[in-house]
């Protein structure tokens, strides 16, 4: 404590009847919220430590004796990094209490975590569906499926809803963490059942199961042209590898059908969580309005926003020069100065959270977001989670 009773934590840097910081410090946490929920799903713009966030719950819950999957389909392969280790394979792999404890972490639950394999999750379901051993080989070896499930465009998402359902109903997990891309990719996420369960039940399919030359036919003369050309310049009959291809598949359709719906029902159902994470910068903060009316609009439940490196001290509604003079007396008058500038400087951080804070808990309607200080070093560690795991569930 500084003369004048001035404190560099003290949190009173919001005025008016409004004061985020201080409402988010008297409330109990996210635990209250999340309670009975088994899928919590991460989202939010890049850049606003979503994954450290998606982690950090993850350790939360399970601090709170839940198993818990944590599961990214992040193709960066930052959660591994987070959870302190090289790398996360395509199942659920458990954190192991050794090396948790090693780091000072005890938990009274189970923490696994995951990174999708798109290319392993499309293989092992097409084993699952297949309805014989010559059908899988077919779809496996067929140049159209291999494209498709190695694809970067869409191939993560369409895997998620996949093992989404896989470890919502064949595993034993409490909760199940999902961080997602950037909030655009992430609206891939939440509208692939959709867009899967039209492909599936929709004309198109229908055309690349019929006969190859009634397909020809409903493509058009100008298509059949290219696909033609295609076909001479590198050896492929295309038209021909997508029919054969789908045909290969339609005895795995009904299953991928049910499991779309099934996700798709899981999406909305209330025992599902979308937790909004953004950051005070502007941007961040328009995306997540936006994200917040697609899920509303999609019927999908928001429980909490999370603001994530929230700056606190500066001035505190104080000038530059009353500061000074308040310091002057314990740092000299110099230093004093200096201080005081440097403040004044981090103030106008402090001023910028405290206004985006309060224009996006306006136009989201929330007047308690949960708030995550700004913390001095970056979050490398197990230890680093523990610590914004604190401040989740406060």
């Amino acid at each position: 404590m500084l003369s004048g009773g001035y404190s560099h934590g003290d949190l009173r840097f919001l005025h008016g009847n409004y004061d985020p910081v201080m409402t988010a410090s008297r409330k109990r946490g996210l635990r209250p919220r999340l309670e009975g929920k088994r899928v919590v799903i991460c989202l939010g713009a890049g850049g606003v430590g979503k994954t450290t966030t998606s982690a950090a719950l993850a350790l939360g819950l399970a601090a709170k004796g839940k198993k818990v999957a944590v599961v990214t389909i992040d193709p960066a392969k930052r959660l591994a990094s987070a959870l302190g280790l090289e790398e996360l394979s395509g199942e659920p792999r458990r954190i192991e209490p050794a090396k948790l404890a090693a780091q000072g972490v005890e938990l009274s639950g189970e923490l696994w975590a995951m990174m999708l394999d798109a290319k392993r999750t499309f293989d092992d379901v097409i084993a699952r569906l297949a309805p014989d051993e010559q059908a899988r080989e077919e779809i496996l070896a067929n140049p159209v499926y291999r494209e498709l499930s190695t694809a970067v465009a869409g191939s993560h998402e369409l895997s998620a809803i996949v093992k989404l359902y896989e470890l919502y109903e064949e595993h034993d997990f409490d909760v199940i963490v999902l961080d997602t891309p950037p909030s655009r990719n992430a609206l891939d996420f939440l509208n692939a059942p959709t867009r899967l369960l039209g492909f599936l039940e929709g004309r198109a399919l229908q055309v690349f199961l019929a006969p190859s030359g009634l397909t020809a036919r409903l493509f058009g003369r100008g298509t059949g042209l290219v696909f033609s050309i295609f076909a001479r310049v590198t050896g492929i009959d295309m038209l021909s590898e997508l029919s054969r291809f789908f045909r290969s598949l339609s005895g795995v359709i009904d299953g991928f059908g049910e499991r779309t719906r099934g996700v798709a029902a899981l999406l909305r159902d209330p025992d599902t969580s979308f937790l909004i994470v953004t950051s005070p910068e502007p941007e961040p903060a328009r995306e997540a309005v936006f994200l917040a009316d697609r899920l509303a609009a999609a019927g999908m439940h928001r429980e909490e926003l999370i603001v994530n490196r929230v700056h606190s001290g500066g001035l505190h509604g104080r000038s530059a020069s009353e500061v000074r003079a308040l310091l002057a007396g314990d740092l000299g008058d110099d230093l004093a100065g200096r201080v005081a500038s440097n403040l004044a400087d981090f103030d106008v951080l402090v001023q910028r959270d405290r206004e985006t804070i309060a224009r996006l808990a306006g136009a989201l309607e929330e007047r308690r977001p949960l708030l995550v200080p700004h913390l001095d070093d970056e979050v490398q560690d197990l230890l680093g989670l523990s610590r914004v795991a604190e401040h989740l569930f406060a």
